[in-house]
């Protein structure tokens, strides 16, 4: 299986069809005002009906039942990514309430966060490794900073797991050879600070260099 790409924080139909046509996998739509990359799911309906085969991937932080009813049923997306502090209970009540995948985000900075992340192993569909956000940061996520990718070099997990956090054309490659390795459970990449001129603000250009280094890494490293 090839490894899946997620193309993080789209607001626009120019941002999603680079996405889509430069072959992610999955396409992250935010719902949370203090982002830059915020959208209303009226809007985040309209994109996602160019999705195509893409998974539509709706992004919230702590969101409370009625904000999550209205992006479930207005956006209708394919997965819920829960990027908060959201329990096992929380993840377990959602999962059954609205019959979607769950992404499960986890700020890592050293093991211990890794060991609280396994704790979601079976409970959600994939767990998301994303960097601790640097002191006074509003944002969980998208802060454009990475962890020490050598925590997970032999990391092990029952469910997939994606790495994100400051990855971009740059240091795609590198990231793809944990995704590539067989000795741990990283299915994929996450990136969406990574592929932007400016806060909240998708580049296109970027996208595409991001999306060839990801294929060249994979004809390559994928193993």
């Amino acid at each position: 299986m090839k490894p899946l790409v997620k193309i993080c924080g789209l607001s626009t139909a120019e941002s999603l069809a680079a996405a889509k046509n430069g072959g992610a996998t999955h396409l992250g739509f935010i719902f949370f005002p203090k982002s830059p990359r915020h959208v209303l799911p009226e809007l985040a309906a309209e994109l996602v009906q160019e999705a195509g085969e893409c998974e539509t991937v709706a992004v919230t932080v702590d969101a409370d039942d009625e904000y999550l009813d209205r992006i479930v049923s207005t956006m209708k997306p394919t997965m819920l990514q829960l990027h908060g502090n959201e329990t096992i209970e929380r993840v377990v009540e959602l999962r059954a309430k609205y019959g979607l995948p769950i992404i499960k985000a986890f700020a890592v900075r050293d093991e211990g966060d890794l060991t609280k992340a396994k704790t979601f192993e079976g409970i959600a569909d994939i767990l998301l490794l994303d960097a601790k956000p640097p002191k006074g940061a509003d944002l969980p996520g998208g802060n454009g900073v990475s962890f020490d990718w050598s925590l997970i070099e032999n990391f092990q997990s029952s469910t997939p797991v994606l790495l994100s956090g400051g990855i971009d054309s740059e240091n795609v490659i590198e990231a793809m050879v944990l995704v590539g390795g067989q000795q741990n459970s990283i299915c994929g990449l996450d990136v969406s600070s990574g592929v932007e001129s400016a806060a909240g603000v998708k580049d296109i250009s970027k996208i595409g260099s991001f999306m060839d280094q990801c294929h060249k890494a994979m004809e390559v490293y994928w193993l």
